[in-house]
């Protein structure tokens, strides 16, 4: 299976509330509304520690978190932003391409994404 370069997210806007001071460490595929895999769409959340900015390429997401509960529309002006441990899920909007883009604190040992507590 041939791997795709990630998307450059340099030049697209962050949410204001993405703390200072995070790198991002890996980029999802990008998605379409075909493609958005089932557990994105159920509740689900990052590690302790890994913050993610949904970015929307086209169209529009329906992105809701459970606590505090809120709903939003993400468009390529208005990205997502997934706070830590965070319960949350997405659904398309009609046509949407997009990624995910993880984020955690430089000098963290490995891949926060494989690492277990304790």
């Amino acid at each position: 299976m041939t791997r795709t370069p990630p998307v450059d997210t340099r030049n697209r806007p962050l949410p204001d509330d993405l703390p200072t001071g995070l790198v991002a460490y890996r980029q999802s595929p990008v998605f379409t509304q075909d493609t958005i895999p089932e557990a994105l769409k159920r509740n689900h959340s990052t590690k302790a520690g890994v913050w993610a900015v949904i970015h929307i390429l086209e169209g529009a997401l329906h992105y809701r978190i459970e606590e505090p509960a809120s709903a939003h529309i993400l468009t390529p002006e208005a990205p997502g932003l997934v706070r830590p441990e965070q319960e949350h899920n997405v659904s398309a909007q009609g046509p949407v391409r997009f990624v995910v883009e993880f984020y955690a604190l430089p000098g963290e040992k490995g891949d926060p994404h494989t690492q277990t507590g304790g």
